[in-house]
């Protein structure tokens, strides 16, 4: 259960500057993990996105390889929401690759 609110808390933090800038097309391609129909993304979506690659190697090393990537999108991701505050390295890391 946690997992799929930290998921859906994820995507709320990377969809939420499109609805700010009322660009539907970019939310919904947010919510498909896909950017095919909008190009653009925030300083914020990078960096939880380039870190994609540092948490699969978190994961597959059950927490034992810890990139630079994957560092600050952890610090960035609890900076903005509570869930995150709440979750461990490992479910964070799970999340982003759901992304």
């Amino acid at each position: 259960m946690i997992r799929f609110t930290l998921t859906c808390a994820l995507l709320a933090c990377s969809i939420a500057p499109a609805f700010a800038a009322g660009t539907t097309a970019g939310a919904s391609a947010s919510l498909g993990g896909t950017s095919a129909s909008s190009k653009t993304t925030t300083p914020d979506d990078k960096v939880v996105l380039q870190a994609r690659d540092d948490a699969a190697s978190f994961v597959a090393s059950d927490g034992r390889i810890r990139g630079a990537q994957l560092e600050a999108a952890l610090r960035h991701l609890r900076e903005r929401t509570a869930v995150a505050q709440r979750a461990s390295d490992m479910q964070l890391a799970q999340a982003i690759l759901t992304l």
